[in-house]
């Protein structure tokens, strides 16, 4: 009972917490405010320039490794489970569903910028 009650109690106070943060800033909006802030000059030119797209599949790739590690990692703590099979299976089909993925993006030609 308590840690349903404990649950509730985070659950409401978080939904409450982000509900203040969304509404609030609406209340006082003005020029300056709204307007984009570069280190106290007026601005030179558009706030909202495009970004590479190098830069945003580099990131992607990154995130893409970095969970497949991040799934590797719990491997030998999943040695000690008392079954084994589904721990290592469930691992398996995570990091080949990695591996196609990279492979289909391979396929598709999506990683020609890397030459």
């Amino acid at each position: 009972m308590n840690l349903i009650l404990a649950l509730f109690t985070n659950t409401l106070l978080a939904s409450l917490l982000v509900l203040i943060a969304f509404w609030l800033p609406q209340l006082n909006v003005y020029a300056e405010k709204a307007s984009p802030y570069e280190c106290g000059f007026d601005p030179m030119g558009s706030a909202r320039l495009p970004f590479s797209m190098k830069f945003f599949l580099v990131a992607i790739t990154f995130l893409l490794f970095d969970l497949e590690i991040a799934l590797l990692l719990p491997l030998p703590w999943a040695l000690q489970a008392d079954n084994l099979t589904t721990v290592l299976i469930t691992a398996l089909l995570l990091v080949s569903l990695l591996a196609a993925s990279l492979a289909y993006e391979w396929t598709e030609k999506g990683l020609e910028w890397a030459k």
